[in-house]
């Protein structure tokens, strides 16, 4: 029994036959050419100890990294009159920051007296193109103005809600009520969320070994807790807090100039991100993510897995290719403290439905059509137009041009409070898809979504720059579609000012 044991384990090191295991043989084994093959084994054995080691680590790093996240689902509160996804591929990211007070980490920044609760002082809306080539992060002031459902319900129709600060939406409803605000003003849906808190974004900054901002005055804010000198500097996670903090103390003292500085921020990371490779430096990597996963609250898709896939659909993206953003407003005439969204914003949203980047041209009217055959007959379907602009007789000319063809009843309606949509909005309620999509063939490039409370009735709301009511190709009747004497208000053309990702911090 011992001598086969030992012929086996002469084997495994060995190419020797069993019989050959004299002092001789056992030398030139050794001290020999054929003292190779086992330590060449041995090495094998090794590193396929310490892959299988490595492997094992790295499953527990991604559980670890999992785990770390707290997943919330807040899709009770977003209601069910949301938009249609975009493009299947193309990704809708609302990154929130919450200025929580909350939590070891949190607790050293005071009290909010006026307003307690947890605010979006930071809202950031990432957008990943389907095919990956480019993403625009969208800037959303936290003082603006904009309809809100009432008490944030989630079935509250958008005829009754009401105006409210944006930030006030997650103090008031959280995560689901800002998405439902989000998407119920701008036509976009939103596919993830996520938020970070100010203990994340510092043990973030540190994990990153610092970031580089430039300052062209000097900054001695006591409410951030930050005092710099003109110029460029490397800031730790607790001074980086409150550089992106820093408000009253620089410039006008508005949330806008706020907004600059942070978007400054954002591109320096990524710079630095890209400089140091920092993908390819697993143990950095790992503490980043490690920091980052700490302090994150995200829908329940939303987990290590999603996000590691994201990271490496858009490893690709120069910097160039990325571009910031910031939702253009206006002085809010109630109160000279808030903002409200100008026309030109309509700009923003639309890019993102239609998934490509701000000031690039729309898709024509054949680009946006749908491929597959019409199946619900004009004659099955009731519209109702609501003219959401200042130009009068818009609805009446699309009631007029919608019965010719044969729709079965077309009536008009107050678009009250609403705001205006870029284009044309078809909206549908239950299972009636394929009606609204007879109607929004009328309408080349209308943005289709599902609403509440329509029954069988689909509704159009006409917008700035809406087009005018062309054949579908299901019509009835061989009347021609009235000719179109009214045009609607062209959308605004204020300028939309983007910065790249590449641009020196200090421009």
């Amino acid at each position: 029994m011992t001598g086969q044991q030992g012929v086996r384990l002469d084997e495994l090191g060995t190419t020797e036959a069993p019989g050959d295991q004299g002092s001789d043989s056992r030398s030139q084994i050794h001290g020999g050419r054929r003292s190779r093959p086992r330590w060449r084994r041995r090495a094998v054995l090794t590193l396929t100890c310490l892959l299988v080691l490595v492997g094992s680590l790295s499953g527990w790093a991604l559980w670890h990294l999992n785990d770390n996240i707290t997943k919330v689902d807040v899709s009770a509160a977003m209601g069910t009159d949301r938009p249609a996804a975009g493009p299947t591929e193309a990704v809708n990211l609302l990154l929130i920051g919450s200025d929580t007070r909350e939590g070891a980490g949190n607790d050293q920044y005071g009290k909010v007296l006026k307003e307690p609760g947890n605010h979006s002082d930071t809202n950031l809306l990432v957008h990943l193109s389907a095919d990956r080539s480019w993403a625009t992060v969208v800037s959303i002031p936290r003082d603006s103005m904009t309809p809100a459902p009432p008490n944030c319900s989630p079935t509250a129709p958008k005829d009754q809600w009401q105006s409210r600060q944006w930030n006030r939406n997650f103090a008031t409803g959280g995560a689901g009520c800002l998405i439902r605000a989000l998407e119920g003003n701008t036509g976009v849906y939103v596919d993830h969320y996520a938020v970070v808190d100010f203990r994340g974004f510092k043990t973030m900054v540190d994990a990153l070994g610092g970031v580089t901002v430039c300052t062209s005055t000097a900054i001695d804010d006591s409410d951030a807790h930050l005092t710099l000198p003109a110029g460029r500097h490397e800031l730790d996670g607790e001074q980086a807090l409150g550089y992106v903090r820093t408000r009253k103390s620089v410039g006008d003292g508005s949330d806008l100039g706020r907004i600059e500085r942070q978007q400054a921020f954002l591109s320096s990371v990524m710079q630095e991100a890209t400089s140091t490779e920092l993908l390819l430096q697993p143990t950095k990597l790992y503490s980043f993510l490690n920091a980052a996963t700490s302090s994150l609250t995200t829908d329940p898709e939303l987990g290590i897995g999603t996000m590691r896939d994201m990271a490496s659909s858009v490893r690709g993206i120069g910097l160039d290719q990325i571009q910031f953003v910031t939702v253009p407003t206006e002085p809010y005439p109630a109160d000279p403290n808030r903002v409200q969204w100008t026309a030109a914003a309509d700009e923003i949203w639309s890019a993102l439905r239609d998934d490509r980047q701000i000031g690039a041209e729309r898709p024509s009217a054949a680009a946006t059509a749908s491929a597959e055959p019409l199946t619900v007959s004009p004659a099955a379907i009731s519209v109702d137009v609501r003219n959401a602009t200042s130009t009068k007789g818009l609805a009446r000319q699309a009631q007029a041009a919608l019965t010719v063809q044969g729709f079965a009843e077309v009536t008009m309606s107050t678009a009250t409070g609403v705001a205006p949509p870029a284009g044309a909005l078809v909206e549908y309620s239950g299972a009636d898809d394929e009606a609204a999509r007879t109607v929004a063939a009328a309408f080349p490039g209308a943005t289709v979504q599902k609403a509440d409370g329509l029954g069988a009735r689909v509704r159009v709301t006409l917008g700035t720059d809406a087009p005018t009511v062309v054949e579908v190709p299901n019509r009835l009747g061989t009347e021609p579609v009235p000719s179109p004497s009214i045009t609607p208000s062209p959308s605004s053309t204020e300028p939309i000012t983007t910065r790249k990702a590449d641009t020196d911090i200090c421009a």
